[in-house]
């Protein structure tokens, strides 16, 4: 049953993934897309369900990388092409929406009214880019924006400023001014028409009832999980002194995950950004949950924005985290490793992980547990421990610079859109490199960064640099990744006395 859930998960993440990214951009119908990736799953639960047949790991590996490297192949094949410069398609000539809910929505969506391809003339354009500023030289109109390229001369976020100020006064709130670095670094302009123009968005439901049931139900799949993992029987799940064991675990790990998307929210209504509330994801097997997340309505007006939204999230999360896996590890105990392969780390589980399964759990089991903790031992974690832990981990697989990701982000925001794009392609393949070699439980998360796209969507300002003390938080939050997910090399396993 496990299996066919988590089948359903992967398949409704992948299909919402391909309709919101590809659908756009391919002639090929995206749904070949989706089907064609998910065969491999799909062959994989079967012969575990129905056939009992337990597929090797390298046919596996072979079945996920050719549906990767043929839906990449039909969609690059299917991909739309822009019309010719000059071409008159564009901005949709459709009457606006107005909101019937109140007054000032009405207003507002008639003021964002669809503006005809025949009102941007060359003319309005040129009195938004002063010559000082931003050298207008040829316009482009593609069905996606109005492209402005030119010579920038002016600092980037008061060009930015200036060209925003500019169009609002000329077309009103009909267009958003992007900002972006063409072929060569070379900065262009793009106007883009405001989703506004096409309904109103002064005012979004949310769904307050729904992430309550959200979390309380990710409370009761993780007080489960948590109780089962302390070694309660199922049948023993309604009675309560027993389901109370599992409150350390599902305490911990809501904790983490509510304080990593509960700062994001914050961070992200401070910038002035309209986002959807938390929302977890409850599982009724294993970990009990598989995160939670929140949604951004608006785009990210310049990189430094980006970057605090992308960061905050990871920072808080690990503090929390790291800090229940030292209390839980006050309350762990070091012990003989099962019978396994010898010199092999113990994979994560529940009762017993070996420290050198990770650089920074080996430091902070040395730190905490001392001399109790003898070479060769694994750890029995407190559930507390295992929560932060785990929340670790999490954080860690966020980290990953890879398109949405907020590692993916991170790096965007530091090195650009088109740099951040080439850092997600090589470290989609390092992480598979790293899970077929040292850390065979990151497999399922490497073939999963293979379905992530590795571009990152842009910032409305995406020219505009950090700052010396951004760049510097972004490298620590990757070397923190790097600390969490690599195991222990056999030097430092000598020097830490793990060997």
């Amino acid at each position: 049953m496990a299996d066919w859930i988590l089948l359903a998960l992967v398949g409704s993440t992948t299909y919402l993934l391909l309709q919101k990214s590809v659908a756009r951009l391919s002639k090929v119908p995206w749904r070949i897309l989706w089907l064609v990736m998910m065969i491999p799953p799909l062959l994989w639960v079967l012969g575990r369900q129905v056939f009992q047949y337990e597929m090797p790991p390298l046919l596996m590996l072979g079945l996920f990388l050719a549906s990767y490297f043929t839906s990449m192949t039909l969609a690059r094949r299917g991909r739309l092409q822009p019309p010719p410069a000059g071409s008159q398609a564009g901005v949709e000539n459709t009457p606006a929406e107005r909101d019937p809910e109140t007054e000032e929505g009405e207003e507002e969506g008639a003021a964002a009214a669809p503006i005809s391809i025949s009102e941007v003339s060359r003319e309005k354009l040129n009195r938004c880019f002063p010559w000082n500023v931003f050298y207008l030289q040829s316009v482009e109109y593609r069905p996606q924006a109005i492209i402005c390229r030119g010579n920038l001369r002016a600092d980037p976020t008061e060009a930015y400023e200036q060209v925003q100020r500019n169009v609002e006064t000329t077309f009103g709130k009909r267009f958003l001014v992007v900002l972006q670095e063409g072929f060569a670094g070379k900065p262009f302009f793009a106007l883009v028409p405001n989703p506004a123009a096409r309904r109103s968005l002064t005012r979004q439901k949310e769904w307050p009832l729904l992430a309550l049931g959200l979390l309380l139900f990710t409370f009761w799949t993780t007080l489960t999980a948590g109780a089962q993992a302390s070694g309660v029987s199922p049948d023993r799940l309604l009675h309560l002194p027993s389901l109370l064991k599992g409150l350390p675990y599902a305490v911990g790990i809501l904790a983490i995950l509510g304080s990593h998307e509960g700062i994001r929210y914050w961070v992200a209504r401070r910038h002035g950004i309209k986002t959807s509330l938390p929302y977890f994801i409850p599982v009724p097997f294993v970990l009990g949950t598989f995160g939670a997340f929140i949604e951004l309505k608006e785009p990210v007006p310049n990189r430094k924005v980006l970057f605090d939204i992308a960061v905050a999230g990871p920072l808080a999360g690990s503090l929390v985290a790291l800090t229940m896996l030292l209390v839980g590890l006050v309350f762990s105990t070091p012990g003989d490793p099962p019978a396994g392969p010898e010199g092999q780390p113990t994979p994560i589980s529940f009762h017993r992980i070996d420290p050198r399964l990770s650089v920074l759990l080996a430091i902070l089991a040395r730190l905490v547990l001392g001399d109790q903790l003898q070479p060769g031992q694994v750890i029995d974690l407190h559930p507390l421990a295992f929560a932060g832990w785990l929340g670790l981990v999490v954080v860690a697989f966020n980290l990953v610079p890879v398109g949405q990701l907020d590692g993916g982000h991170i790096v965007h925001a530091i090195y650009g859109q088109q740099m951040g794009a080439n850092v997600g392609r090589v470290t989609r393949w390092l992480v598979l490199l790293l899970a077929l070699t040292v850390q065979p439980w990151l497999l399922l998360w490497a073939l999963l960064l293979l379905v992530i796209t590795s571009a990152d969507e842009p910032a409305l300002n995406d020219v505009a640099e950090l700052d010396e003390g951004r760049e510097l938080l972004g490298l620590a939050m990757l070397s923190w990744l790097v600390l969490i997910l690599l195991p222990v090399p056999p030097f430092l396993q000598s020097w830490l006395g793990l060997a």
